[in-house]
């Protein structure tokens, strides 16, 4: 039986009562969805910073009305420690999604990185506390690896950070375990690996690379990969990312709480393979796109290289099984793609 199947046959049996934070966001949203369909009961909080009130329409319509009225959202901002107070009232588990993401976003505004990530991760700590919440899952990165030539990245190893989202990230992870130490609350940090899937944000200058390719494809427009295309990512589904969130939430293993796990699915993919992926999936929707080629910019500021992911710490102590690689994953997301984006290239 799939990981997933698995785990919603679990939490049927044990209802909860959940907050998710960044509920409006890309992995929020798909975490919201899948509670309510398990039989769950959410608090979602977004200040819409970076969330989009489409994705909870989304939801709400995949889930059906009697799913929704188990969910209960709150529009605040996690800088505000009397709204985490709030959001955390009677909640058992706390999936913490809610970040300003993005590298080049931190280079430009180091201090709105630090206020959200690591203020309003402070709030939701002592929040949480506060309320007696059982488990604190919360979304830390893959950045936090900086300059650690090792590859694949394993827990345990890691150097120093390249830019202030990640000097953020890494700070998450410490007060966690302070807080666990210090206070009792059980917590568990999820790095993740370059999430991709339907709902991703292509628009503006932070967007993921995925859905920014892949509008850019489906309108014909340009598609600029910085430095030479051997750059490469451990891309990861977000279905996976689903999946980390729930076993780390409901695992009943001691040795497995007060651990932070790579989030991934063991594999490297440059970007030049990725363009080639994204053009692939398209053909069965938009066969013009076969000629398209990308052309070549700048690196990035604060990029890493190279990353790839040891996951069998997640395997061995959360069950953690990834359900989909990069061409999956892909082909899952494209049909949401262009359904999204397609409209304005005349695709259907």
């Amino acid at each position: 039986m799939p990981v997933l199947s698995s785990l919603a046959e679990r939490l049927r049996q044990r209802p909860a009562r959940w907050l998710v934070t960044g509920s409006a966001g890309f992995i929020g949203s798909h975490l919201v969805e899948n509670l309510l369909r398990m039989g769950q009961t959410v608090v979602g909080m977004d200040n819409f910073a970076t969330g989009h009130r489409r994705n909870l329409d989304e939801v709400q319509s995949l889930v059906g009305v009697d799913a929704w009225h188990r969910h209960r959202f709150i529009e605040a901002d996690i800088r505000d420690l009397d709204a985490c107070r709030e959001a955390c009232h009677g909640v058992e588990i706390v999936l913490h999604q809610a970040a300003l993401g993005s590298v080049p976003r931190s280079l430009a505004d180091p201090l709105a990185t630090n206020a959200s990530n690591v203020d309003g991760f402070l709030n939701m700590l002592v929040a949480a506390r506060d309320a007696g919440v059982r488990r604190f899952v919360y979304a830390a990165s893959s950045s936090t690896y900086g300059d650690h030539p090792a590859l694949p990245k394993v827990e345990e190893q890691i150097g120093r950070p390249l830019s202030p989202y990640a000097v953020s990230k890494l700070v998450n992870e410490l007060y966690a375990e302070v807080f666990a130490r210090c206070y009792g609350l059980p917590s568990i940090g999820l790095r993740y690996f370059n999430v991709f899937g339907a709902r991703q944000d292509p628009e503006g200058a932070y967007a993921a690379v995925i859905p920014r390719w892949t509008r850019a494809m489906l309108l014909g427009d340009v598609v600029t990969i910085n430095g030479d295309g051997e750059t490469s990512r451990d891309f990861c589904f977000v279905d996976n990312a689903v999946q980390a969130n729930l076993l780390a939430a409901t695992s009943d293993d001691a040795a497995a709480v007060n651990q932070v796990y790579n989030v991934a699915v063991d594999d490297r993919t440059s970007l030049n393979r990725l363009f080639d992926v994204l053009r692939d999936a398209l053909l069965d929707f938009c066969p013009d796109v076969r000629d398209l080629r990308p052309v070549h910019g700048d690196y990035r500021p604060g990029d890493v290289r190279h990353s790839r992911a040891d996951i069998s710490k997640a395997r061995r102590l959360l069950g953690y099984f990834p359900s989909h690689r990069i061409e999956e994953g892909v082909r899952a997301a494209m049909p949401w793609y262009v359904s999204r984006f397609g409209v304005a290239a005349g695709v259907r």
